[in-house]
């Protein structure tokens, strides 16, 4: 745990994390009178959850992450567990609880996987926490999260701002170089191929610096160049070809 924290203490600079830091800093400082809702999305392995767990870190916020088989019940629980409040009996009462909560202590409420929401015809809840609290939410998820959020007019129309998270940059391979294989140099010829080997994924980029950090170790090396990496040598998240298996 105390690695885990470590870990996302020091991701700040990541393009993404500064993007939902600021979407939400955007939030909650809003107008009177504008809405209190936001949307970050973006594709799998751009680093939003990371970017969720540093951002309720840094505004102690609440969050919750949803689950594919969760039920309205379940998700009501799983916000109180984070409130730190026994649930009551309907989940009527449990969105009251909630509301309450939030609007007294004015953090603001991150729910990643948010797309299970829509799926599992969930939304409206949160739109009933955000007309009872006026709390600054942020719902997090896939790349099409905005446009399943259309068929639902009265939650599409509270969005202060959509934010798409970026793909990584060199910049970000720069920084998490220091998280993985720290001590080691990378080239820039390296950095620029693992970035494309990547396809600017940030958990594919985090993978591949691991394994730079191998075959760093490997070697005896402390710098790394084009030479010393194998032309497989970078995982890019491309299914495997089939084997032809003998009989």
């Amino acid at each position: 745990m105390t690695e885990e924290r470590a870990l996302y203490n020091n991701v700040a600079p990541l393009r993404n994390v500064g993007a939902l830091v600021e979407l939400i800093a955007r939030v909650q400082n809003r107008g009177f009178g504008l809405p209190g809702m936001a949307t970050f999305y973006g594709p799998s392995g751009y680093g939003k959850t990371t970017a969720a767990v540093y951002a309720a870190n840094r505004y102690n916020a609440y969050s919750v992450q949803v689950k594919s088989a969760w039920t309205a019940k379940k998700l009501c629980s799983a916000i109180l567990q984070d409130l730190g409040l026994a649930p009551a009996r309907t989940i009527a009462d449990m969105i009251d609880q909630v509301s309450d909560e939030i609007a007294k202590s004015g953090r603001p409420l991150i729910i990643d996987e948010a797309d299970h929401l829509v799926s599992r015809n969930m939304i409206e809840i949160v739109r009933d926490i955000y007309e009872s609290s006026g709390a600054t939410i942020i719902l997090i998820g896939e790349e099409l999260l905005p446009q399943k959020l259309q068929k639902w007019e009265r939650v599409h129309g509270r969005m202060l701002d959509w934010v798409g998270a970026q793909p990584g940059d060199l910049n970000d391979v720069r920084h998490l170089a220091k998280l993985y294989c720290g001590g080691i140099t990378l080239d820039e010829e390296v950095q620029a191929l693992l970035l494309k080997e990547s396809n600017a994924s940030i958990r594919r980029i985090s993978i591949n610096l691991d394994r730079i950090r191998e075959i760093a170790l490997t070697k005896g090396l402390s710098r790394i160049t084009r030479k010393d990496v194998p032309k497989d040598g970078f995982f890019t998240g491309h299914a495997p070809a089939p084997r032809r298996i003998s009989a």
